[in-house]
């Protein structure tokens, strides 16, 4: 079990990100209200505690936990991509990370959680539920399978993806989700960036915009060098796209 202290320094740094966040440009006013904090901190300690009976994540300090799944969770807020989007799709989300707090963050949009691993996503439908946050529905599927499905192909704004792969294969996983028009967004470090040549047939093929605009948020994680790699759907995804189960990670793009 966690000491209460442990706690209250996560909530301290916590408090220190979303104020970082509520000063950013088109950044909704919620994020700076005490009641959106209390709603993170208590997603913590459900997925702590939980933690402890299932492996849910390595991430098992509060402190290390406020910081990199909590805020690095809220690095895409007041992006034209996120805020404009009303449907985004969250893929790989494990436990419920990033769609959970940006759920809780944004009430009038509607989210998908995805996962391949039963026990992560049917504990983020059971914190959902915990929360109060209506605006969630959760999905036990693979990405190449939904990729494929008629009701969820094509259909978002806003695809987000955190820590799943490599470029080529996350690109694969996620454009044929996203509408023409709307935008997939991955979660990496900076190093990342040697990936973005690496996607460019990737790029090609599934539909996705030439360029890869790239945003660092060092100021929202001293010390760690994470970043957001956007990708634009421009076109339709062929439909030989996503490939079947298990190849697009033994073959990228």
């Amino acid at each position: 079990m966690f000491e209460e202290e442990e706690f209250v320094a996560a909530r301290a740094k916590l408090d220190k990100g979303l104020s970082i966040l509520a000063k950013r440009e088109g950044a909704p006013k919620r994020i700076g209200q005490k009641k959106y904090a209390e709603t993170l901190t208590e997603l913590m300690r459900l997925v702590l505690i939980r933690n402890e009976e299932v492996s849910l994540t390595a991430i098992a300090e509060p402190e290390e936990f406020a910081s990199l799944h909590l805020l690095d969770s809220l690095a895409c807020v007041g992006l034209a991509e996120m805020e404009s989007a009303n449907e985004i799709i969250d893929v790989g989300s494990g436990p419920g990370f990033p769609g959970l707090p940006l759920a809780a963050l944004y009430p009038e949009k509607k989210f998908l959680l995805t996962d391949s691993l039963r026990k992560r996503i049917e504990f983020a439908a059971f914190a959902a539920s915990s929360l109060g946050l209506d605006n969630v529905d959760v999905q036990h599927i693979r990405a190449e399978k939904a990729g494929r499905d008629p009701f969820l192909r094509e259909r978002f704004d806003l695809a987000v993806c955190r820590a799943v792969g490599k470029m080529p294969l996350v690109m694969e996983y996620c454009l044929p989700l996203v509408r023409v028009g709307g935008a997939a967004c991955f979660y990496k470090t900076i190093a990342a960036e040697g990936e973005i040549e690496e996607s460019r047939l990737a790029r090609k093929l599934l539909g996705g915009g030439a360029v890869v605009k790239t945003l660092e948020y060092t100021d929202l994680l001293p010390g760690r060098r994470h970043a957001l790699f956007i990708v634009k759907k421009e076109r339709p995804t062929p439909d030989s796209y996503p490939r079947r189960e298990g190849i697009p990670s033994k073959v990228p793009l």
